[in-house]
């Protein structure tokens, strides 16, 4: 299963070794470029550092140490370049009541998916979520022109 038809690259925050490693492979698969990093200030680290337009999204684990997802989340909207700014964020967790949801979105996440990671649930979340992307870039780009 292709996401697209370029490269998506997406930057993983997630401190467990074992879950980085399923997700990895899992992604990679489907043709997916991931890059991992282990808590929250190691992502709004590596998403400030890079170029913009590096990574087309962010999948964040909301526990981990140092800085959680929540608080990696709520930074990175106030990134001074707004392409860093705008990367979508999906949140990665064992909490999947919706008072989690709930929360992964009042931290400006703009998914949510459950562990143990379903690739089908995934590829929807990250299709969803790119589609919504392209849709406001689209939007965007339209409104500047006219």
């Amino acid at each position: 299963m292709q996401y697209t038809s370029i490269s998506t690259h997406v930057l993983l925050a997630e401190d467990n070794d074992l879950n980085a490693e399923i997700a990895v492979t899992l992604l990679e698969e489907t043709g997916i470029v991931i890059k991992r990093v282990e808590d929250g200030i190691q992502c709004v680290n590596r998403v400030e550092q890079m170029s913009p337009g590096t990574y087309d999204l962010i999948l964040m684990d909301t526990q981990m140490p140092n800085m959680d997802g929540y608080q990696a989340a709520q930074r990175i909207p106030h990134l001074n370049d707004k392409t860093r700014a705008e990367i979508p964020i999906i949140a990665m967790t064992a909490n999947a009541f919706a008072e989690d949801r709930k929360r992964a979105f009042d931290a400006g996440m703009n998914g949510h998916i459950a562990k143990p990671i379903d690739i089908e649930k995934l590829g929807a979340a990250i299709l969803s979520v790119l589609k919504k992307q392209e849709s406001l870039q689209t939007g965007k780009n339209n409104s500047m022109s006219k």
